[in-house]
């Protein structure tokens, strides 16, 4: 039998295959420390907060840190508009429930609301998702009539088509 010699010092050690790997799995390292800095132990509270907690209550809130104290569980910290607050302020028991049972034992113990504006400020930046924008109002009637003149002497029904979408879209108020 011969065996492979070590390799030496110099040479950087050789990258074993692993296949694919999820991209869960190769953030992880990179998610874990600054996770921890806010007394989170798992990132799973911060990449999987709407599975935990619901789209409702995510839709509102987002999970800053965890504090621990000297008892049994932590104060979880929510951030949340103003508006929103007193929603979330009825429904702490149910988000330490579904935070606790993602967690498998009795984390959190108490959770904790702080209110910001939509937009906050530079370390409570959160995008919360705005409401369904209202539909842009239609374009003049005469003016699209006019942008409409030429368009009736082409026979290609698909051109005259995109050409009367173009006009729609031309002609359409923007709402900055």
């Amino acid at each position: 039998m011969t065996r492979k010699p070590a390799p030496s010092a110099s040479e950087p050690p050789r990258r074993r295959k692993r296949g694919f790997e999820t991209a869960g799995a190769l953030l992880a390292g990179a998610l874990k420390a600054p996770a921890e800095k806010r007394g989170f132990g798992e990132a799973k509270l911060l990449t999987h907060w709407p599975e935990i907690v619901g789209e409702d209550i995510a839709a509102i809130a987002r999970p800053v840190k965890i504090t621990w104290g000297r008892g049994f569980g932590g104060t979880l910290v929510l951030l949340t508009t103003g508006s929103n607050a007193p929603v979330l302020e009825m429904q702490k028991d149910r988000i330490a429930e579904r935070v606790n049972a993602s967690y498998g034992y009795r984390a959190i113990a108490h959770v904790h609301i702080t209110q910001t504006a939509p937009t906050g400020f530079a370390e409570g930046q959160v995008a919360f998702r705005a409401a369904a924008s209202k539909a842009p109002p239609p374009p003049d009637p005469a003016r699209l009539a006019r942008a409409m003149e030429g368009v009736d002497g082409i026979e290609d029904t698909r051109l005259k088509e995109a050409l009367a979408r173009l006009a729609r879209n031309v002609l359409t108020p923007r709402q900055t």
